[in-house]
């Protein structure tokens, strides 16, 4: 099935300066965090506009169940595959904000693993009356028995290395910070027993948030930002951020690709 829905939603959020705080002490961040009417990091936007709902209204992996904005495919497991966003000017904290979100895809194909659903959303975030980012993300959902195929080995010509480790404190937190209630983060058996990982799932969003920051010290201000998750990486390992001209990657300890990225 191939088509394109229509459905949208709006959401409004003061971006509070103390939330990026957080994410700032969550990251290990020393530099001052923004205040009220300084501009945000890329892609601390995933730390306002939540979708708050109550337990009756989330599936059983701890996401708000399908149906609503995202149909139902009938497919129970979602990974974040990866995204495409345009800067057009920088959020700035403590300022009104409002998200509005469309679906622009919905894809069903069928491959050597089965059956796979494919959710493009488009954010368009609005501030002081002009669009400040633009984002499409795409979300992957696929069966419960699915089998995950060979990761790509990460490129070996890198031009800048820094590592960056993680623990279980930091995906709480990180969890926290987006209202994300996906279980594969906090909850270690039911990432193993029911989802098939090897621990608890380091986020897709995380990874590339330490992306972004390294592509904007190494560039400056981001005007575009393209990433795909490629491998998932899972506690306890660590990684490598990598940077070649334009182009960063995400390697784990075994030399895989986790997610590749490029910035403009």
């Amino acid at each position: 099935m191939d088509g394109t829905r229509t459905t949208t939603h709006s959401a409004a959020d003061r971006l509070d300066p103390a939330r990026v705080a957080a994410l700032f002490a969550t990251l290990g961040i020393e530099a001052p965090p923004p205040d009220t009417g300084q501009p945000l990091p890329p892609f601390a936007h995933q730390l306002y506009f939540w979708q708050a709902e109550p337990p009756s209204a989330l599936g059983p992996d701890g996401h708000p169940a399908k149906g609503a904005l995202i149909p139902d495919l009938g497919l129970p497991r979602r990974m974040w595959a990866g995204g495409r966003l345009t800067f057009h000017t920088p959020l700035l904290a403590g300022i009104r904000a409002e998200r509005r979100t469309q679906i622009v895809a919905v894809t069903q194909k069928t491959g050597r693993s089965g059956k796979l659903g494919f959710v493009t959303l488009r954010h368009d975030i609005h501030q002081r009356g002009m669009i400040a980012l633009s984002e499409e993300q795409d979300l992957v959902y696929r069966p419960a028995d699915t089998e995950r195929s060979e990761p790509p080995p990460a490129p070996g010509d890198a031009e800048e290395k820094q590592p960056v480790a993680f623990d279980t404190t930091t995906l709480f937190r990180y969890s926290a910070l987006t209202f994300n209630g996906h279980r594969i983060h906090y909850d270690a058996q039911y990432a193993r027993d029911v989802e098939g990982y090897s621990g608890l799932v380091i986020h897709g969003p995380l990874l590339a948030q330490h992306l972004m920051l390294m592509a904007e010290d190494r560039q400056g201000p981001l005007a575009r930002f393209t990433f795909r998750a490629t491998a998932p990486l899972c506690l306890p390992d660590s990684a490598l951020l990598c940077a070649r001209g334009n182009t960063y990657w995400v390697a784990a300890p075994d030399g895989r690709q986790c997610m590749i990225a490029e910035a403009g």
